[in-house]
């Protein structure tokens, strides 16, 4: 018991460990935290298979039973039960609106299921996301990187459509994901062929009618639940566009061939996010960034 004990307090550290030492992750998972403690959804048996679905997630993604087997040897089935059934507690209880009920409480005891139906060590699945448009590349590299990390993303992202706070709240959370998908500069040789087939104005298209499009079912789903506020949802679609544009722009305005990112940093994030807030200012950055950024091709692939 003693030794499980032990076990217990040494994954408490080591979540405590990677927050902090990775602080990209960290202030996501604290926002999402946050978000399941005070959402209210419109049944209470949303709850339960809510957060039995995130348990289930992280039980799917979790590459350590081995590790397990070897240390617990006869009890490691127990203490994937132990892990998964306090993970969805701590979800269940932690949220303000929820009342405890049977189906909730009943889900415990699937949880067993967990503990004979492991994943693979390697799994099979894998998305390539190849039906994605080659002009997309920057896409595709991070959907194939990100891929359940991008799904579950994807999902939070349309359900924000319930409500206005939770609409902006969502929006202000993947901004900064959205932002890594253009971090990494891609060779001078790459950049070439690709600017040599397609415009600069033709990019820019492109990755715009690709974002709105992903963004068409929350679009959608809240003007159909929230018509009232639809104000909104004009504000939400101009300052999303604003910011992807300038994020966009700004990999080509500060583009370098020897350099392997373009260092977005935190300073790049806050100055873009007021930008799109106030609107007027980020039309002007936005046209420098178009204007530096050709300049800048220019010197890579020439008139």
């Amino acid at each position: 018991m003693k030794k499980i004990f032990n076990h217990l307090i040494f994954r408490i550290q080591q979540g405590f460990r990677i927050l902090n030492l990775n602080p990209k992750i960290s202030l996501p998972i604290l926002i999402v935290i946050g978000v399941l403690i005070a959402v209210k959804l419109p049944s209470n048996y949303y709850y339960p298979a809510i957060f039995f679905g995130l348990t289930l997630i992280f039980h799917i993604n979790r590459k350590d039973i081995p590790f397990l087997k070897k240390v617990f040897v006869k009890n490691w089935r127990m203490i994937i039960y132990i892990e998964s059934a306090i993970i969805y507690a701590l979800l269940l209880l932690g949220n303000i609106n929820y009342i405890l009920d049977n189906f909730g409480s009943s889900l415990f005891f699937v949880l067993i299921l967990f503990s004979f139906l492991f994943p693979k060590t390697k799994p099979d699945f894998s998305l390539k996301w190849n039906f994605i448009p080659e002009s997309l590349f920057e896409w595709r590299s991070f959907l194939r990187k990100n891929t359940w990390f991008a799904i579950i993303g994807y999902v939070i992202i349309i359900l924000s459509a319930y409500q206005t706070a939770l609409l902006i709240f969502v929006g202000i959370f993947i901004l900064d994901f959205f932002s890594n998908i253009y971090e990494h500069n891609e060779s001078k040789e790459m950049l070439e062929i690709y600017f040599k087939k397609h415009s600069f104005e033709e990019k820019l298209k492109s990755n715009v009618y690709f974002f709105n499009l992903l963004l068409l079912p929350t679009y959608l789903g809240f003007l159909i639940l929230n018509s009232k506020d639809s104000i909104y949802l004009i504000y939400y679609i101009v300052f999303m566009n604003l910011y992807f544009l300038l994020i966009l722009t700004r990999k080509y305005k500060v583009y370098n061939h020897k350099e392997k990112t373009n260092y977005f940093n935190m300073g790049v994030f806050l100055e873009y996010f007021f930008c799109s807030i106030t609107v007027i200012p980020a039309i002007f950055v936005l046209r420098e960034n178009i204007r530096t950024s050709k300049k800048n091709i220019k010197l890579y692939v020439g008139s």
